[in-house]
């Protein structure tokens, strides 16, 4: 069983910056690949960004590409999303999830533990 807790959300302008954490519990969070998605009301969970059990790989939604980095420190059983140039189609809620699958699991049915949720709101 894995907890997520994520943190960090909160205002900010256009063209900052934001990191996110997730501090997870368990002793096995070093097997499990973490993603980031992200909901806006009304709308289906988002995928935007996922890396692999040891961090050595990541992959990320077109949407996010070369503005989000995603990292891992397995040591402290935390995965971050620094998230830069900031735009306000990027406000909405941002989910943690560790789960089973590959890399390139960008489904949310691919993650069996989520964290229950931050709020992003970038102003114009």
């Amino acid at each position: 069983q894995v907890q997520l807790v994520e943190s960090g959300g909160g205002l900010v302008l256009a063209g900052g910056s934001l990191r996110l954490s997730c501090a997870a519990s368990g002793r096995t969070f070093s097997t499990y690949t973490c993603g980031w998605f992200r909901q806006a009301p009304g709308k289906e969970r988002e995928f935007v960004a996922a890396i692999s059990r040891s961090g050595g790989y990541t992959y990320y939604a077109d949407s996010v590409k070369g503005r989000f980095t995603i990292s891992r420190d397995n040591a402290k059983n935390t995965v971050y999303l620094q998230m830069n140039s900031l735009k306000p189609e990027d406000t909405t809620v941002y989910y943690c999830a560790a789960g089973s699958g590959g890399i390139y699991a960008s489904v949310p049915n691919s993650y069996e533990y989520w964290g229950q949720g931050t709020q992003v709101t970038v102003s114009s």
